[in-house]
């Protein structure tokens, strides 16, 4: 919770309790303080800007106010009768619902970031009716930077209402991530890169059906300040909503929500890592932030739900790509007949796990048998890393989102830190052993640092 919020929360209290509670002739002034709220509410707007979870705390100010104007006999009985149930609510709304924080990424670099938009003339968008449309994407780098304490941090999502489409497959009203442009994460957009003579390998990052690029935030912080830079795709109509530099937005295609039409544009969307790398390369050529900065001979890879499922497909076919890490997902049935080339580990969970989250047998049985089949046929190195307790929205961003998380059943049993820790040690090992030429010890074998885990190596 940011801090005015705290106040205007804590001043709803008092004004509360001076309207409620009957006061002694000489203390009766005090009632004055049932418009404390209005002044804090202000301020608040003003300057950390209004979201809907604090609706409830704007309506109560108003209502405190009204029950002062009315006089004490009215107003008392206005206090009681709607303050308490008001009261209650304003508190537990943006409690449950935050302005949440990112973890403090552990690694040495600062972290800065950019977003490019980029139209590919040689390839028609197939998702549209017009032969004309051509495939158009918007890609943000996070990088290592030079520290700027001072510098503002850019928000987690510039414009939260393109996220409607996603609110509204959970049952949410659309509004429901506006507030995301006020969320603040660790980068400074524009930052110079850090060390002049440096090159950094590259990540790309591929985000689930209906998600968005930014969904893995902690996570691409965690690698960033490790010494990668991690472009992440928003996949146009497979994105919750995509907005181009002129406004333009382009919400996810309802077909997403059909498997067999998720298989066959799978490729499609594979290709947008390889137009990626194409546009990275003339970044590093003559970019004025990135140029001269980008190592694209070592590049990796990583995806979530779908994402996992576009980078196993992306690895299959673009030889650029030297290391490939999909997240909690099957692999595509041609990436199973032809296996993958190159050091490939899985992060998901034991199947018990996946059935405590309710997912079908059939959905369980894809996941690992194509997993396994892939990995047995792998002619280097391969890495399974399962955790039990974890869900599938464990692996993202998700549970920062709300402290209700848990108790509702909309993350896994699993302690919330360790679902954290736990993907971001084992990727950040397999791209610093795969990419970086650095012995990753926690590749050795099972983990006394991270007993629960099920790992697996060839």
């Amino acid at each position: 919770m940011r801090p005015l919020e705290a106040v205007l929360l804590a001043a709803t209290v008092p004004a509360f309790l001076v309207l409620a509670v009957r006061l002694p002739g000489r203390a009766r002034h005090l009632r004055a303080l049932a418009l404390l709220p209005l002044p804090v509410l202000a301020v608040q707007v003003l300057v950390e800007g209004a979201r809907w979870q604090l609706i409830p705390a704007y309506v109560l100010s108003g209502l405190l106010a009204v029950a002062w104007a009315a006089g004490w006999r009215r107003g008392g009985r206005v206090a009681v009768g709607l303050g308490v149930p008001a009261l209650v609510v304003a508190v537990a709304v943006p409690l449950a619902v935050p302005v949440f924080g990112f973890p403090r990424p552990t690694g040495p670099y600062a972290i800065g970031t950019q977003t490019y938009h980029w139209v590919d003339p040689d390839r028609q968008d197939i998702f549209t009716d017009d032969p004309g449309d051509r495939r158009e994407l918007v890609v943000q780098i996070w990088y290592p930077a030079e520290d700027e304490p001072a510098a503002p941090r850019a928000p987690y999502v510039a414009d939260g209402l393109a996220l409607a489409p996603l609110a509204r497959l959970m049952k949410l009203p659309g509004s429901t991530f506006g507030y995301f442009d006020q969320v603040r994460t660790h980068a400074v957009a524009g930052a110079p890169v850090a060390r002049a003579d440096a090159r950094y390998p590259v990540l790309l990052f591929s985000h689930g059906r209906g998600g968005y690029r930014q969904h893995n935030t902690a996570q691409v912080e965690e690698l960033v300040s490790h010494g990668y830079v991690v472009a992440a795709i928003d996949h146009p109509h497979a994105a919750a909503g995509v907005v181009f530099p002129d406004g333009r937005q382009v919400d996810m295609d309802l077909r997403m929500l059909d498997r067999a039409f998720i298989d066959s544009v799978i490729p499609f969307l594979a290709q947008d890592a390889s137009f990626t790398l194409d546009r990275l390369t003339d970044l590093d050529r003559s970019d004025e932030v990135l140029g001269g900065r980008l190592d694209l001979g070592r590049v990796g890879m990583f995806g979530v739900s779908l994402g996992g499922a576009v980078t196993g497909e992306a690895c299959k076919n673009e030889p650029r790509i030297g290391a490939c890490l999909p997240i909690d997902v099957f692999l595509p049935a041609d990436v199973v007949e032809q296996g993958l080339r190159q050091p490939v580990m899985w992060i998901s969970r034991d199947a018990a796990t996946m059935r405590r989250e309710g997912w079908s047998e059939s959905d369980v049985e894809e996941t690992h048998g194509t997993m396994r089949a892939v990995f047995d046929r792998l002619p280097g190195a391969g890495y399974i890393v399962l955790v039990p307790g974890m869900y599938h929205t464990d692996f993202s961003d998700f549970p920062l989102f709300s402290p209700l998380a848990g108790p509702l059943g909309l993350r896994g049993p699993l302690d919330p830190y360790r679902a954290r820790v736990i993907p971001d040690a084992y990727s950040l090992a397999f791209f610093d052993e795969h990419l970086e030429g650095r012995r990753a010890p926690l590749l050795d074998g099972p983990s006394e640092q991270f007993p629960e885990v099920l790992f697996e190596r060839r």
